[in-house]
């Protein structure tokens, strides 16, 4: 599939190659050609989006600002989201032609789109993104990629499977300030790194139906495609409106990943296990435990912060330790490590430019950039993969309420049965991958 699509932009690139040579004088505009800082159409990367609600049009937005985007349709369960989504996308960015689609499959099946932008509920980011690379279609998912230890990795061996570009939306990887503070730790200016900190929600989950509500039309909301992978229960309006985190047949479990999936993700980062994972983890209260096999100790708390924005991270070695969050401010100690600050912050560790953690448009051009590259993205599959794994495991650690230790090379709990089971899910016919 990425042989047939790159041999399509490679026919483009070379008849409007041809054809400026011979006829451009006389015939194409130079906005055609490229000229005026435009983009040519043969240099553009068809996109379609699967799920258009608030993050997922917060996500559209970033896109539709790149001159070498062209999006051609939308796709949602929810009839009022797509009809919204191609609204929006006419009115603030001049989008001509964005087709609807209830069904995903039927964007999938068209030959004219490259990548695919998914934003969908938890529940359905790892099969979209497994359907998508058969499709051959580039991914740009929402986190976290998958619900299930095992389905993080069938994410993963798909990518590699079909060759395609992925990228994870855990978009503090691309940020400034987070990349600086990773740098500070791995680089050793701490000392020797004992211990890193990730915020997280106050742990929840809900094993209970809300009360059956009357079927909506399909044309309306398709509550059998909501429901997709995940078992069947009745419908509640409740949930297609976004109420369903802590679900557990729709959550990944606890409400964790949230935003552990970003900040359990960048400790990954400064402890240089991209691609590994804790190998021993327990819970107490609220507060999750992972311990690394270098020793480093993870920690996983939803309070005790400084206030520097959400999504903070912290990370403490022998010689000082280093915090920031969403606000892009940088608190250290000593002060001195106030030096190794790059010259975009402030005296107080503020970033210069504003960046908040929460745009993802440095995330989403590194994807981009990659999709013509054909090179790996910051958070390409392996890296989600083990983040998220890492963030499961942890989870299960409260869900259970015990010590789980557990084998990154295998991604296996060690002498826990248990444990192992709760590594899948059943998923519903015919959403088997």
């Amino acid at each position: 599939m990425i042989q047939k699509i790159f041999s399509r932009r490679e026919i483009l690139k070379t008849g409007a190659a041809l054809t400026a040579v011979s006829f451009a004088p006389t015939v194409l505009s130079s906005k055609v050609l490229g000229r005026e800082g435009q983009v040519s159409p043969s240099n553009k990367i068809t996109l379609g989006i699967i799920g258009t609600g608030g993050r997922g049009w917060h996500d559209l937005k970033r896109f539709l600002t790149q001159p070498d985007i062209q999006f051609l349709a939308a796709c949602d369960v929810q009839r009022d989201r797509r009809e919204r989504c191609k609204n929006n996308a006419q009115k603030e960015f001049g989008v001509k032609n964005c087709d609807l689609y209830r069904d995903f499959r039927e964007l999938l099946a068209r030959k004219d789109i490259d990548a695919v932008l998914i934003a969908t509920g938890d529940h359905w980011h790892a099969h979209a993104s497994i359907y998508a690379a058969q499709a051959g279609k580039d991914v740009y998912s929402e986190k976290p990629c998958a619900i299930t230890i095992d389905l993080c990795r069938q994410l993963a061996n798909a990518i590699k499977r079909y060759g395609i570009v992925f990228q994870g939306g855990t978009q503090r990887r691309s940020l400034g300030n987070f990349k600086t503070i990773v740098d500070l730790a791995r680089n050793g200016k701490l000392g020797k790194l004992k211990e890193v900190h990730a915020a997280t929600y106050y742990l929840q989950v809900i094993y209970d139906w809300l009360p059956a509500q009357p079927l909506p039309d399909p044309e309306n909301i398709d509550w059998d495609l909501w429901l997709g992978p995940s078992p069947w229960r009745p419908y509640n309006y409740d949930y297609v409106k976004g109420s369903w985190r802590a679900h557990y047949d729709f959550d990944s479990g606890a409400k964790f990943h949230d935003w552990a999936a970003h900040t359990v993700d960048l400790c990954q980062w400064a402890v240089g296990a991209d691609g590994s994972a804790p190998v021993k983890y327990w819970a107490e209260d609220h507060v999750l435990y992972g311990l690394y096999g270098n020793g480093v100790k993870l920690i996983a708390r939803p309070s005790g912060w400084r206030g520097l924005g959400n999504c903070a991270v912290r990370f403490e070695g022998e010689d000082g330790w280093v915090e920031t969050g969403d606000s892009g401010q940088i608190a250290v100690h000593p002060d001195s490590l106030r030096s190794e600050l790059s010259k975009d912050f402030g005296i107080y560790g503020k970033r210069r430019d504003g960046t908040h953690g929460e745009d993802p448009e440095t995330h989403i051009r590194n994807f981009i950039d990659c999709v013509k590259t054909r090179e790996l993205t910051t958070c390409n599959a392996d890296v989600v993969c083990s983040t998220h794994i890492a963030c499961h495991a942890a989870a299960l650690s409260w869900l259970l309420k015990r010590e789980l230790n557990f084998d990154p090379k295998t991604d296996s709990f060690i002498n826990d049965e248990q444990a192992n089971r709760l590594k899948t899910r059943a998923w519903r016919e015919p959403w088997i991958v």
